[in-house]
């Protein structure tokens, strides 16, 4: 099973078993304006996410099997049925 390592300023902030699950690790930075094309607009934002091929690939410190760039419209997209907490 694919294993996804999500990426903010170049530290993982969270990480999911599909792209949708892990994108949502999103939240946990949301900006207080609700922005999101202006944060990841920021120098060094760079927000991606990691696939590795299993969870285990990942805690081997595996390298990842590519690396996603992600745009502020698929983190709108994964964040917009969530709750704002």
């Amino acid at each position: 099973m694919q294993f996804f390592e999500v990426v903010w300023h170049g530290d993982g902030i969270g990480d999911g078993a599909d792209l949708e699950e892990a994108l949502q690790a999103y939240a946990v930075v949301r900006p207080d304006d609700g922005d999101w094309a202006a944060a990841c607009a920021v120098p060094g934002a760079d927000p991606c996410v990691r696939r590795y091929a299993s969870f285990e690939a990942f805690l081997d410190n595996a390298d990842a099997l590519e690396t996603i760039p992600v745009t502020a419209a698929m983190i709108e997209s994964a964040l917009a049925d969530l709750p704002l907490a």
